[in-house]
């Protein structure tokens, strides 16, 4: 049975839970090759999941910004690289729907939903390589840009450039096979491994202005500033699903596979006093997280639903929200990725079972950015009472 025969449109978490399954089984040999997950991805084309949060009226499933999460943390449970591209995948559209005007993003969004459009990121404000410059009618792109997560195999990216007469950010949306792109199959890390999320060309690549989202801009409003909590709060959920995932697996080879310490007198693994403790630490870490996450997520859709009269103290209570549940999620997930071994013995490290590959893929996007700045953001609002001022990463 084909991976998109498993699908079932009406209902998009139950669609993303049979995709998982689908995508679990192959999931160990994928981490070893790298790569683009190409069948994997077209499945999520076929799923329709490519359209859940753009609105019934638009052709899409009409979800919420916390159904997506959802979606994102279940995957993540099997394989963290597709949830991060499907996660930023909505990204992107939400980035049309921010910096852009309605003329703009409703096409956008209608095209995404019929055609089944998978969306990469060329943004990167961080990386100023690429230069914008004016001429004939329209914008200029020309340069490189780093950590373009499924660029690959997309039909469309959102790119940015600096412009060289002012200095600001631009930001486009351009068929990803417009003359002058060209995609880099560059991208080798320890985890995250098949997130296509290496280098990305631009040769004189011609933006048009109605491709360039302008008004209201990037970082422009409070609303548009709801950007980049969408980001974290993606990774907050695939954080808490690569635990899960680690949980799961560890799980199930403590109870088939792992023997009790010589010295514990127990009959049975499942009463060593010792792993029995582990578990217990896992599941406390783990039900704090989810508290954190799905309260944070939650918030996220009341201010979307608020729209342009979202204020920025509003957006800043939110954006502490998402920091704090950040940083849970990373630490409770980098321990208990790494501390699984504690609960599965010696045999569990075996090359084959690629156990390692949920703290590898955590610890790769964690460092997406540094979790001090986010504790020193959340030290200043609980010491000074000072909210995250809007940027990129907060």
């Amino acid at each position: 049975m084909s991976l998109s025969a498993r699908v079932v449109p009406l209902d998009p978490l139950r669609t993303a839970q049979a995709l998982a399954r689908g995508f679990a089984q192959t999931a160990v040999a994928r981490d070893a090759e790298g790569g683009t997950p190409k069948a994997e991805r077209d499945a999520l084309r076929q799923s329709r999941l490519l359209a859940l949060a753009i609105p019934v009226e638009l052709g899409g499933l009409g979800g919420s910004w916390s159904d997506m999460l959802a979606v994102v943390r279940i995957l993540a449970r099997a394989d963290a690289s597709i949830a991060h591209v499907y996660g930023f995948h909505h990204l992107t559209l939400a980035t049309l729907r921010l910096f852009g005007e309605a003329s703009q993003w409703q096409p956008w969004w209608e095209q995404t939903a019929s055609r089944n459009w998978f969306w990469g990121n060329a943004l990167n404000p961080l990386d100023t390589r690429t230069i914008a410059t004016r001429g004939g009618g329209c914008h200029v792109f020309s340069g490189k840009k780093s950590f373009c997560s499924g660029a690959i195999d997309s039909e469309m990216l959102v790119a940015s450039a600096l412009d060289e007469a002012s200095g600001r950010l631009l930001i486009g949306a351009l068929p990803t096979s417009r003359s002058g792109i060209t995609l880099h199959n560059d991208w080798d890390s320890i985890g995250q491994r098949q997130t296509d999320s290496g280098s990305v060309s631009f040769e004189r690549v011609r933006v048009e202005t109605h491709e360039l989202l302008l008004n209201p801009g990037p970082l422009s409003t409070p609303f548009a500033c709801l950007r980049p909590l969408l980001a974290q709060l993606i990774f907050c959920h695939t954080f808490l699903g690569i635990a899960e995932g680690a949980f799961d697996e560890a799980r199930g080879y403590t109870l088939s596979e792992a023997r009790p310490w010589f010295k514990s007198g127990a009959a049975r693994v499942t009463e060593d006093p010792y792993v029995l403790a582990r578990y217990g630490e896992f599941w406390v870490g783990l039900e704090g997280v989810r508290l954190l996450v799905e309260r944070a997520a939650s918030r996220f859709d009341a201010a979307w639903r608020t729209g342009a009269d979202l204020t920025a103290e509003d957006r800043g209570e939110v954006a502490v929200d998402i920091a704090t549940a950040k940083v849970a999620a990373t630490r409770a997930g980098l321990d208990l990725s790494s501390r699984i071994f504690e609960v599965t013995g010696a045999r569990a490290t075996h090359g084959a079972l690629r156990l390692d590959r949920h703290w590898r893929n955590l610890r790769t996007q964690s460092l997406h950015d540094p979790l001090d700045y986010k504790l020193h953001e959340l030290g200043d609002w609980a010491l000074n009472g000072a909210l995250p001022g809007p940027t990129f990463y907060s």
